[in-house]
């Protein structure tokens, strides 16, 4: 018998006034928290599994004054609104129906019928709250320990239940695998083109999530060579992987963490049209698009002058386009980026009539301002004297 270490999260004074009243045997903790803290890994979010209807969680959180907010309630969900953090309640359940994007389902009575929806075996663990003892139906404990990644049942099967499992599956084996299974990459391979019928969303949360781990690199190479990551990011079709394994080795050597947006740049050719296009495909957010098409512009002479390519484009890109070059980062650490001090209204007041030559005049005061490492306003209003005579 196997039981979830005590964790801090375990000890939860609020966790256990919900214990209480949706009752020990009738609540499981389920997913993530269990895997991590068998892990030893910290747990970011506490998900529970109940026997209870919908309905009946709702009216015991009622009863012990617990807020209930139906976040899912269509499938079976209730946020619980506690304390020291919410917890997601939802009923076991079984599939009727699927068709690789979404699934309809029904509520079941039996632990096994809920586990065995789940996508991989590390993620259908189960602990009762109070003996903490482990409900493993598919080998998920001896998964974990050989830090293997499976499919529950037939791995293809479970990716034509819902195509996203393709990306879950590299996201889940570049964070926690180490023994490649033959049964899921196979899998993967096979089905990668049931990937172009997923909502753009999902596909890059999924994306995203994966380029954020502290180094996918392996994973995202094993991708490429399998036909995997061309569906989803037709752009790398032609291109060879090193700027991005440069940009990991960068990251690492300048003690910077991984930003997804930066990585996802690396996978792209240094074109302002492919990141519009991509940004645009990937429905990504006006800010996310901004970043992507700064990192596309990037120059090989970017490195010559940081701290001017930090100030005309911002420190986050100037940081993404000197790591892709496997630039140093160091002069841009802890360096303010200073404010440019002179307006117009100081040239019109030197004789400049309003309008394109005062924008011209301080343009090109700016520009040698910039190019001299931003000195102080004395020497501005030198270099302004010159332009003006």
């Amino acid at each position: 018998m196997t039981r979830l270490p005590a964790a801090d999260w375990t000890q939860r004074h609020d966790l256990a006034e919900l214990v209480a009243c949706l009752g020990p045997d009738r609540i499981r903790y389920v997913g993530g928290a269990v895997r991590d803290t068998l892990l030893r890994s910290e747990v970011e979010d506490v998900d529970c599994a109940t026997t209870l209807l919908p309905e009946d969680v709702l009216a015991h959180l009622k009863a012990a004054g617990i807020r209930a907010v139906p976040t899912g309630i269509e499938h079976g969900t209730i946020t619980a609104v506690m304390p020291l953090g919410n917890v997601e309640i939802t009923t076991l359940r079984k599939d009727v129906a699927t068709d690789g994007r979404r699934a309809t389902v029904t509520f079941a009575s039996e632990w096994a019928d809920d586990a065995a929806r789940r996508d991989f075996t590390i993620n259908a663990l189960y602990a009762h709250p109070e003996t903490r003892e482990i409900s493993d139906y598919f080998g998920g404990l001896k998964d974990l320990e050989q830090r293997r990644i499976r499919f529950i049942g037939d791995a293809r099967q479970r990716i034509r239940e819902d195509h996203l499992r393709i990306l879950r599956y590299y996201r889940f084996q570049a964070r926690f695998g180490s023994e490649l299974d033959k049964e899921a990459e196979e899998a993967c391979t096979e089905l990668a083109q049931t990937l172009k019928g997923l909502s753009r969303e999902r596909v890059a949360m999924e994306l995203l999530s994966l380029l954020r781990l502290p180094d996918p690199s392996v994973t995202i190479r094993r991708m490429f060579a399998q036909g995997v990551l061309s569906v989803i990011l037709p752009e790398t079709g032609k291109m060879e992987l090193t700027t991005f394994d440069r940009l990991i080795d960068a990251e690492r050597e300048n003690t910077i963490p991984a930003a997804a947006l930066r990585r996802l740049g690396a996978l792209l050719p240094p074109e302002r049209k492919a990141a519009e296009m991509l940004g645009s495909r990937l429905r990504l957010s006006r800010e996310q698009r901004k970043r992507l098409i700064c990192i596309a512009q990037r120059q090989t002479d970017d490195a010559q002058n940081p701290r001017a390519l930090a100030y005309r484009h911002g420190r986050d890109c100037a940081i993404d386009r000197l790591l892709l070059l496997g630039a140093d980062c160091e002069v841009l650490k802890n360096w303010d980026i200073p404010q440019f001090p002179l307006k117009g209204g100081e040239i019109v007041q030197r004789g400049v009539a309003a309008g394109p030559e005062v924008a011209r005049i301080l343009q090109s005061v700016q520009n040698r301002w910039v190019e001299e490492g931003f000195p102080d306003r004395r020497r501005v209003q030198a270099i302004l004297e010159e332009e003006l005579a």
